[in-house]
């Protein structure tokens, strides 16, 4: 739309799909203003997992170009360069994320760094020497000039604090589900971690699904490590970082392939006798919540569960939350599909019998993403069952809470939670030396 009131806006591009978000959430401008690059999606279908791809179009209109289409990869927050030849953005892969370059009329994708890093931003100055927000796993973000593939740290915010603290050394695993498919994770271990010991251990999955763990300092992980934890985080089928394909696997299968990938994590932690067998937790948000619910239903190792934020009956939440485009487009209206494809995702709820884990259940009074009803069903079930439970009911809190003293009181009850039903044992032996 041109700068002037009452003009009006004129479409460029036509395709079934989202536009992804550009970094700062709008398309970026060449340098001479004739092209914009942006981010496209393949269709609405599978709108919850597409991959982002870099395309560029002409302000005028006229068919946009993919750039980088043999990349599979995610792309995020496209930049021109100062001269207008090349395109700069970021890459997920396999739980890191780097910057590339690649010409802007289409060619090969050079990456411009290596190494288990997390690169969250992007910025050139005047003159094309490059500025970027960098995290890894001992290290929260901090600006960097970017200088021949290598990084050099700019400021110091953290220095101070980070002197102060004992990490838990992070690994990569990788290990096969049942179905053959390669499963990729990080496993963080406590912070006087002693070899050949078993400890008490926490799947912790992530939401999304498209999304995924990675090398960036993640202060929940390193929270249960110092409190004597194995944790084993998983890039789970759904995830991002391994292809459209892994992506996409999921589709109208909720709570199956991802059990599965993460079954196959535990198997692997218990195999190389990191984790005691009678002491493993799991919890997570969002759809970390909905994974927690489904992984209880069908697999009684766990002694304790947190889920937040999550639902085990989509069912019931038609028309309710937020994602009605999905469930039309993706499983289908159940007087249309029939209820063959939502009693199969419901799986949890319509099974929560089946469950024995004690589990305590978290929720924002507000959430109108995943609303607080996909907690309380599952609550009730568990209640009605005689499944030790708890419900947390967080008020005027939204999908993520951000009132601080709700974020230390919700990892405090994940704490205590799990404490109660994995270090019982550890706390009678204690009382019974006199300690």
């Amino acid at each position: 739309m041109e700068a002037r009131a009452g003009a009006a806006p004129r479409e460029i591009t036509h395709y079934d799909g989202q536009r992804g978000s550009a970094g700062r959430g709008r398309p970026e401008w060449s340098p001479d203003g004739s092209r914009l690059a942006y981010l496209q999606t393949s269709g609405a279908k599978l709108s919850a997992y597409n991959m982002s791809r870099l395309a560029v179009v002409a302000a005028a209109g006229g068919e946009p170009k993919i750039l980088a289409d043999k990349l599979d990869r995610a792309a995020s927050g496209p930049r021109f360069t100062r001269d207008g030849t090349a395109i700069l953005f970021l890459v997920s892969d396999d739980a890191a994320e780097y910057p590339v370059r690649v010409p802007a009329n289409g060619g090969e994708v050079q990456r411009l760094l290596r190494g288990p890093v997390v690169i969250n931003a992007l910025d050139q100055g005047r003159d094309g020497r490059l500025a970027v927000l960098a995290a890894n796993d001992r290290m929260s973000g901090e600006i960097h000039a970017l200088e021949n593939s290598e990084l050099r740290v700019l400021t110091h915010h953290n220095d101070a604090l980070f002197g102060e603290l004992k990490l838990g050394a992070t690994e990569e695993f990788s290990c096969k589900a049942k179905d053959g498919n390669e499963v990729h994770g990080l496993i963080v271990k406590p912070v006087d971690y002693v070899a050949g010991k078993k400890y008490p251990t926490l799947l912790r999955i992530h939401g999304g699904p498209n999304g995924q763990d990675a090398h960036a300092f993640n202060f929940e992980r390193q929270l249960f490590a110092a409190n004597g934890y194995v944790v084993v985080a998983v890039n789970y089928r759904g995830s991002s970082g391994r292809g459209e394909k892994y992506q996409v696997a999921i589709s109208a299968d909720w709570g199956n392939k991802e059990v599965l990938d993460l079954q196959a994590a535990v198997d692997h932690v218990l195999a190389i006798g990191l984790a005691d067998p009678e002491r493993l937790g799991v919890g997570g948000w969002s759809y970390g919540g909905i994974l927690t619910d489904a992984i209880i239903a069908k697999d009684q190792r766990f002694k304790a569960a947190t889920s937040g934020a999550g639902t085990a009956f989509p069912l019931g939440l038609y028309g309710v939350d937020q994602y009605i485009m999905q469930y039309d487009e993706e499983i289908g209206p159940p007087w249309k599909v029939g209820l063959d494809p939502w009693i199969r995702i419901s799986y949890p709820f319509l099974h929560a019998d089946q469950i024995k884990t004690p589990t305590l259940f978290l929720g924002g009074e507000k959430d109108f993403n995943v609303p607080l009803v996909g907690g309380e069903q599952m609550y009730q079930a568990l209640r009605s069952l005689g499944v030790p439970t708890q419900l947390v009911v967080y008020p005027g809190q939204f999908h993520g809470i951000t009132r601080p003293s709700y974020q230390k009181d919700r990892m405090e009850r994940y704490l205590a939670w799990y404490a109660k039903y994995l270090k019982a044992a550890d706390s009678a032996a204690a009382v019974s030396a006199g300690q």
